[in-house]
């Protein structure tokens, strides 16, 4: 922890350096980019894409899930997807998921999470269950098809719906390589991932 404080000590006096971009930054955000990643601390998204501050709207759940849109019960993640479609404009959603992943691993290996039922619960959102090589434990596959379910998923929420229908919004799935630091992204023609 005292590397993190010491940092955040030292922080200001860097930031003194830089005082337009703080100062902009103080007048609003207009980010692009709503990327929605895993919570896992490997993945750092200004880090792959070399975002600057006020760049990516972000949304970080356990195993980037985007849970099913309900209006009569919103959730935080949809009220996150919502005000990045509907107030900050982004033109693009990019869902990248990541090699390694402990919660889609989980699904797949069918492990026994009554330990932590909170993490269950939400791994059930996770529907249909990942499938991929049980003996992998990169996940490769079963993350990329998990992407891509979190895009058909996303494509439910009506203000995507809408946005989508205007050609005003762009979906992208993404797989980041923990052990390369590879980028793959989703190519619709044919249906496979391929580097950036």
């Amino acid at each position: 922890m005292q590397p993190l404080i010491d940092h955040a000590r030292s922080f200001r006096e860097q930031s003194a350096e830089r005082p337009e971009e703080f100062a902009r930054l103080a007048k609003g955000q207009s980010p692009q980019v709503l990327f929605i990643t895993c919570s896992d601390s490997r993945i750092v998204p200004a880090l792959i894409t070399g975002a600057r501050p006020g760049e990516l709207f972000e949304l970080r759940t356990a195993g980037n899930i985007v849970p099913p849109y309900a209006s009569q019960q919103p959730t935080s993640e949809a009220a996150t997807i919502e005000y990045a479609v509907e107030v900050l404009g982004v033109t693009d959603i990019v869902v990248c998921g990541h090699s390694h992943c402990g919660a889609v691993g989980a699904l797949v290996r069918d492990e026994d999470l009554t330990a932590v039922p909170a993490v269950r619960d939400w791994l059930a959102h996770a529907t249909p269950r990942p499938e991929g090589a049980v003996g992998d434990p990169a996940v490769a596959e079963a993350v990329q098809g998990h992407v891509l379910t979190q895009l058909l998923r996303l494509r439910s929420y009506p203000c995507v719906e809408k946005r989508l229908a205007g050609r005003e919004l762009r979906l992208h799935g993404w797989f980041y390589e923990v052990h390369t630091g590879s980028v793959l992204a989703h190519d619709a023609q044919s249906d496979s991932f391929k580097a950036l």
